[in-house]
């Protein structure tokens, strides 16, 4: 899974762009699902924020989207209750709401082979107090902090190893693990950060360009990393060439 333990201080951004957050949550209002089973979980969540109201309240003042997961009550697998995502990477709220975990992640090359018995495992031991935090990326053809793929070969059609560096944009997902300790809901956040490529520090393109060359056949297939993997290789190493 690649988490890291976190202290308090290291859980949330602590300098939030709050008019970026309600114009997200404005242009996308279906962002925010929540199912009966969630409002309790809710309501905690924001008590322990020092705010009042669910579980929209809590994403709008903060730079993460937030979901919220419980376990029914003869179940083995967390269910997804509440979610207020105001920036999704290409995935839909009210899809997803509902669903255990194994089916959330189904489109995930391989997580039901290598990940899914250790992500239940890990969500079932997690005590209230500790949080856990990881971090992906994503190549997008856009700088969009709500990100819907179009197909690969469509969205990628105008990148080249010389203007990769603007048209290709690094999407990371900061995500943070923790169990609210009255309602034993577990709290899931994702921080959505997106830079262009060439703002990348060289040695970081270099590594990204290695990542993008070793993904595994299947998950790189839906990234669509046929359709921009050589114009990003391209690019790292021409402008390796030149520093």
């Amino acid at each position: 899974m690649g988490l890291a333990k976190l202290g308090e201080s290291e859980w949330l951004q602590p300098d939030p762009d709050l008019i970026g957050r309600a114009e997200g949550f404005a242009a996308y209002p279906e962002g925010i699902q929540l199912s009966p089973d969630g409002e309790a979980s809710g309501a905690e969540l924001t008590a322990l924020l020092g705010l009042s109201g669910g579980l929209p309240e809590a994403a709008r003042a903060h730079h993460e989207d937030m979901c919220l997961l419980t376990l029914r009550p003869g179940e083995d697998q967390y269910r997804l209750v509440g979610a207020a995502v105001a920036w999704p990477s290409d995935w839909t709220p009210a899809d997803k709401l509902g669903l255990p975990l194994r089916a959330l992640h189904a489109p995930i090359q391989g997580y039901e082979e290598q990940l899914a018995s250790g992500v239940d495992n890990f969500m079932a031991k997690l005590k209230p107090g500790a949080i856990y935090g990881r971090c992906n990326w994503f190549i997008a053809a856009t700088g969009e902090r709500r990100w819907v793929a179009e197909p690969p070969e469509q969205a990628f059609a105008h990148v080249t190893p010389e203007n990769a560096g603007e048209t290709l944009f690094v999407r990371s997902e900061r995500q943070t693990l923790r169990r609210l300790p009255q309602t034993g809901a577990i709290l899931f956040t994702i921080g959505i950060y997106v830079a262009p490529f060439g703002q990348l520090s060289q040695p970081n393109r270099q590594r990204l360009a290695a990542a993008v060359a070793s993904l595994i056949e299947g998950e790189g297939d839906r990234r669509g990393a046929g359709a921009y993997a050589g114009a990003l290789i391209g690019y790292a190493n021409r402008r390796e060439e030149t520093s």
